[in-house]
């Protein structure tokens, strides 16, 4: 039932986009494969997991706010879909280990790395940090992390750019993998995923920088 509705769901946000947006799209064969990795997407806005989902073949298994499930419509929706909770200023710690088993499984599991809704200089695209959690995943599981940048959503939250022939603009890119390092006998998982932070980190700039440039953007367009 879940993988029903979340394509049902897909199929429709699919129509809406491909009938009211101009993408830009860079990359997108770095989704479109079989096992497990990490998507690990950039958060101008809420829209982010509809636009993502609806441009990677398989299903997104999401880790979600909690604060999203405290409605009871929002908490079926999200479970139907697949999505599970994070509780981000709690215990962590459920969502970690249901995240990693899904990995284990072979799923695709879909994370914002900054923890929220993050613009301006706090944001990974202009070289700030993310919080430790995907890259603990990585480490743990073996699996790669593909950074993702979506810029446009901001402006998607009102009426107009979806009505017709007014046209929204959409610009996605899907960076390299972001593998996790080998542990030698004398490093410890701390150093592990500092040196994993720094690299997705250099891998979100990268990503970011030419989604611009294909884009015929600026980072003055970006909020």
């Amino acid at each position: 039932m879940g993988r029903i509705f979340y394509n049902t769901c897909k199929l429709g946000w699919r129509v809406a986009m491909n009938h009211c947006l101009r993408e830009v799209m860079v990359n997108r064969a770095a989704a479109d494969r079989e096992g497990p990795f990490l998507l690990a997407v950039t958060h101008l806005s809420h829209l982010e997991p509809l636009m993502v989902g609806c441009r990677v073949r398989r299903q997104v298994r999401w880790m979600s706010r909690v604060e999203f499930y405290r409605p009871w419509w929002g908490s079926l929706m999200l479970r139907m879909g697949g999505a599970f909770p994070v509780d981000r200023y709690g215990w962590s710690y459920p969502a970690m280990r249901r995240a990693e088993r899904l990995l284990r499984e072979g799923e695709i599991v879909g994370i914002f790395p900054e923890g929220g809704v993050t613009q301006g200089q706090q944001s990974v695209m202009r070289g700030a940090s993310v919080r430790a959690g995907v890259c603990t995943l990585a480490i743990q599981t073996g699996v790669p992390i593909v950074p993702v940048v979506v810029l446009g959503t901001d402006r998607l939250n009102r009426v107009s750019p979806w009505l017709p022939f007014r046209r929204g603009r959409l610009w996605m890119a899907f960076g390299d993998d972001v593998l996790p390092p080998a542990r030698g006998a004398d490093t410890s998982r701390k150093r592990l995923r500092l040196a994993l932070h720094d690299e997705l980190v250099r891998a979100f700039g990268a990503t970011y920088r030419g989604l611009l440039t294909s884009g015929g953007l600026t980072d003055a367009h970006v909020p």
